[in-house]
């Protein structure tokens, strides 16, 4: 892998500290990174239900797109605090760069 590719990789994931970390066995899990889905991952789901934080839609594409791969049975035991903050990753990824770039703007508050 080169450098270009090695930064992008990097780029693309989100990491997320959980409130309340899940347990695997004896492993414990306090941080959760988050792949940018490709089209084939977001397979089956609305992107709209993503965008609104759905549930139904959260607990099939955190399998996906989760390091580590997260089971549906550990999402399912997720803090709703964490869940929110992991789907908001998730749905940020899901907009356009020149929308987050806006929304990050300091000039984006004054409006």
């Amino acid at each position: 892998m080169n450098n270009d590719t090695t930064t992008q990789v990097a780029a693309s994931i989100r990491e997320v500290q959980l409130d309340s970390p899940l347990m695997r066995g004896e492993q414990r899990i306090t941080c959760i990174g988050l792949r940018r889905p490709r089209a084939g991952e977001l397979r089956g789901i609305s992107l709209a239900q993503l965008l609104q934080l759905d549930v139904g839609a959260l607990q099939a594409v955190l399998p996906r797109i989760t390091v580590p791969t997260l089971t549906r049975a550990e999402v399912d035991q997720l803090d709703p605090a964490d869940l929110v903050a992991l789907g908001t990753e998730v749905a940020a990824f899901l907009l356009p760069k020149a929308a987050l770039a806006a929304a990050e703007s300091p000039t984006a508050l004054m409006h």
